[in-house]
């Protein structure tokens, strides 16, 4: 379906919601762009690379013109938001997001929105080394998977809409629930974070005898730590918001680490290589 928007407010000017303002700027989806942050050092920026075309640092009657409203700042600040924000959406409006938490944040969200205002909650599962709306770019998506979370309550014209945008974008789009996305993701992508943090403080707080194992590090080191650099507050908010399915995940990878403990324990070669060899069938297979 073609898609146009009269005016479009992404909250959250960084990698996520600026690549998706360069997507709408280059591909001329809306009239307008308005940006709203924390800090206006960043919105200036954006608006200096051609990403928006005003900003704000908080909502304002402005937002009345929007027709879609992308919330792309991090997790545990959606509810407030929405609070503040909500005396300005006109109605029938869109609200989606590009959160990698969706759940029960899904119906809280849902339930604070004025009435005739829809939302459709969106997970793009893209990203890159750098950060910040610097690293904005309109092929971002490209190739990439998003991952929508329809309810009962979603609007189905909305829902295209959203839909349409993300493969504008260059997503394959995938319909999933809101609560399996979440069990789903725990594993995939909240865990790998959590154990991506965990390895590098275990390192940085051993005592090697002088020797700084971080600068010796080779590339399978960087590989699986790539990740710690990911925004703290971000991923605070994500793990809380998540945190039973993360709980749920661990305990499961505590129990193959501890099979592996056990192998090295009892030098049990066979052992370990059936587990490693399981591990690259099932890797090259995926």
């Amino acid at each position: 379906m073609g898609i146009y928007f009269n005016r479009v407010t992404i909250i959250g000017v960084g990698l996520i919601g600026g690549s998706l303002a360069r997507v709408i700027r280059e591909k001329s989806l809306a009239g307008e762009i308005y940006g709203i942050g924390r800090t206006e050092e960043n919105l200036q920026k954006a608006k200096s690379l051609g990403l928006i075309d005003q900003y704000f640092l908080r909502a304002t009657e402005d937002m009345r013109e929007s027709d879609l409203i992308i919330l792309s700042s991090p997790v545990g600040t959606f509810l407030q938001i929405i609070k503040e924000m909500g005396p300005y959406l006109r109605e029938r409006a869109i609200v989606t997001d590009a959160g990698s938490v969706k759940g029960d944040l899904v119906g809280k969200i849902e339930e604070a929105l004025p009435g005739k205002v829809n939302f459709v909650g969106g997970h793009p599962i893209a990203g890159k080394e750098s950060s910040g709306v610097q690293a904005a770019s309109g092929d971002l998506f490209k190739g990439a998977k998003c991952i929508l979370t329809p309810t009962p309550k979603t609007d189905k014209w909305s829902l295209d809409v959203v839909k349409s945008l993300w493969e504008e974008a260059g997503c394959e789009v995938i319909l999933m629930d809101p609560h399996l996305h979440d069990r789903v993701f725990a594993a995939v992508s909240h865990l790998p974070h959590v154990i991506a943090y965990a390895l590098v403080n275990t390192v940085a707080r051993m005592d090697f005898g002088g020797a700084d194992p971080l600068s010796l590090s080779g590339r399978s080191f960087k590989d699986l730590t790539r990740i710690a650099s990911s925004p703290p507050e971000l991923w605070r908010d994500i793990c809380l918001y998540n945190r039973e399915n993360i709980l749920n995940v661990i305990e499961s990878f505590e129990r193959i680490l501890n099979i592996m403990k056990e192998y090295l324990e009892k030098g049990n070669g066979d052992g370990l290589f059936k587990e490693f060899g399981e591990a690259k069938r099932v890797k090259e297979n995926s």
